[in-house]
């Protein structure tokens, strides 16, 4: 009778034993293995925009337990704005959507823009490879190649644009109320891509975005002579630039000085946001930032950025953060103004 116990006993305790490495194995596969995460970009390909998400997405896979595989996505519209209210209303918070969407979407937030059906605050951000630098740059042809050039000229200047919250779009604006420069905004191109081959064919004289997106997509431009930097809209001069006007430099009064800090230099430093939806559960957000860090700081990756010509000076989830809840912090007066200029 006792060995018959203990015949049933052994075979339970096997049973047992058997489910329990069954189960630590389950346990042990890391949830993204097998999996595919999509990158939506808010912009077309060939933009600036799309140039780093390709590049992040070719080596932050390797960084992840599992080893997903990772594509990219082109989600055009409203400077990315579509993009981003997709992510905040239809995508699943499972981990396996990252968003890149403009930064300047908060700012417009901030003043009350239409068409935002996210709150920023909500994002659970995953990091920004760079911190942007914003330049003016003009075709040879369109015959402003200086700073004087332009605020100068008798005619206005054709300046292409996306849409309301793109660089391109809110740096032309805040120049014509800043620095009151005779510039004409043209919008409703998809990207920056758009706005370069636009300048080429002469149809505007040029734009203002990134620095760090210009010299790698209009490299050949400024190499040959046919492209000038003539202006840009930084905190302070960027080292690349030193020789180049800086629009702060020109603000007439503290006022101005103010509108293209809170519009412009603040936004800039979180342009390139990467993020995935809000509900996400914490594990992954956190397994997520710390493969985004790690990503930035690994010598392939650095070295396929410098072949690109893409500049890495990277925010991580947090520092994102506490940004994005600073500019909700932004005195009554100036988030009035800037509605009026960014309208």
């Amino acid at each position: 009778m006792g060995n018959q116990f203990n015949s049933v006993g052994s075979f339970i305790l096997g049973v047992a034993l058997v489910l329990a490495s069954v189960g630590t194995a389950n346990a042990a596969v890391p949830f993204y293995e097998g999996k595919t995460i999509k990158l939506i970009v808010g912009f077309s390909a060939g933009g600036g925009f799309d140039t780093y998400s390709r590049l992040i997405a070719r080596h932050l896979g390797h960084h992840i337990a599992g080893n997903p595989a990772i594509v990219v996505e082109n989600m055009t519209g409203a400077a990315s704005l579509l993009a981003a209210n997709h992510v905040y209303k239809v995508a699943k918070p499972d981990g396996l959507t990252i968003l890149n969407f403009h930064g300047n979407q908060v700012i417009n937030q901030v003043i009350g823009k239409p068409g935002i059906e996210f709150d920023a605050r909500e994002f659970e951000y995953i990091g920004i490879p760079t911190q942007d630098n914003v330049a003016c740059a003009f075709t040879k042809a369109s015959g402003i190649t200086t700073f004087d050039a332009l605020r100068n000229s008798k005619t206005p200047v054709k300046i292409g644009g996306v849409a309301p919250g793109d660089t391109t779009y809110n740096t032309a604006k805040l120049l014509i109320a800043a620095l009151k420069l005779p510039l004409q905004l043209v919008a409703g191109y998809k990207g920056t891509a758009e706005v370069r081959l636009a300048a080429e064919a002469g149809e505007v004289s040029g734009g203002c975005w990134q620095w760090e997106s210009i010299k790698s997509i209009w490299r050949q431009g400024l190499d040959s002579g046919n492209v000038f930097i003539v202006l840009q809209v930084n905190p302070k001069p960027h080292p690349e630039l030193a020789k180049v006007p800086n629009a702060v430099d020109f603000a007439p009064n503290e006022n101005a000085k103010q509108i293209l800090k809170f519009g412009g230099h603040d936004p800039a430093a979180i342009t390139r946001p990467y993020a995935v939806a809000p509900g996400t559960p914490k594990d992954r957000v956190q397994l997520l930032r710390k493969a985004f860090n790690e990503t930035l700081k690994d010598p392939e990756f650095i070295a396929d950025a410098k072949k690109s010509r893409l500049d890495t000076d990277p925010l991580t989830g947090e520092e994102i953060e506490k940004i994005v809840l600073q500019l909700f912090k932004i005195e009554p007066s100036i988030v009035n103004q800037l509605k009026e200029i960014l309208k």
